[in-house]
């Protein structure tokens, strides 16, 4: 085995099966929710009394940020994503695998933003279909790629304040 091979093999990329898992179930959940439940609100499936399972799409980024806008954006939140794993990526090379923390929030980041991606360059907008609400309020609706990207970034957030060597 070279010695470049060993180190990847010692590096954050092996943590890169999480983000391949978080994308399939992203992809998966998104495929099912799209062939099977009609679109809108008025589809929704009421799961519990501060819960329901819907089908809308979102043209923007989170909490439908630009939706509005005639479709630039679509590209412009690509190339972030794009920007951002390769970003990531490049961090996870340069850590060891045993530093489970930061790689595991990166892989979550790098799966959920590859998921949303996926969405924009093949249907043009993300699928979302997580409806949280307290009576009348209802929290944006959003997917498992958007939960993996913040709890991804919860992560390195917490990093910051976490008590190094």
């Amino acid at each position: 085995m070279t010695q470049q091979a060993l180190t990847l093999k010692q590096s954050g990329v092996r943590w890169l099966w999480l983000a391949l898992l978080i994308f399939l179930a992203d992809i998966g959940i998104k495929s099912v929710v799209m062939n099977n439940m009609g679109y809108g609100w008025h589809n929704r499936i009421e799961v519990l009394p501060f819960f329901n399972l819907l089908y809308v799409h979102n043209y923007g980024a989170a909490f439908s940020f630009l939706s509005e806008q005639a479709g630039w954006q679509r590209w412009l939140f690509t190339a972030i994503a794009f920007a951002v794993t390769a970003l990531l990526v490049y961090w996870m090379r340069r850590l060891p695998a045993t530093e489970k923390w930061n790689n595991i929030a990166y892989a979550l980041i790098i799966g959920g933003a590859v998921g949303n991606v996926f969405d924009r360059v093949v249907h043009g907008f993300v699928v979302d279909y997580l409806d949280f609400y307290w009576k009348t309020y209802h929290w944006p609706a959003f997917n498992l790629a958007d939960s993996a990207i913040c709890i991804g970034a919860a992560m390195v957030i917490l990093d910051g304040f976490r008590n190094k060597k």
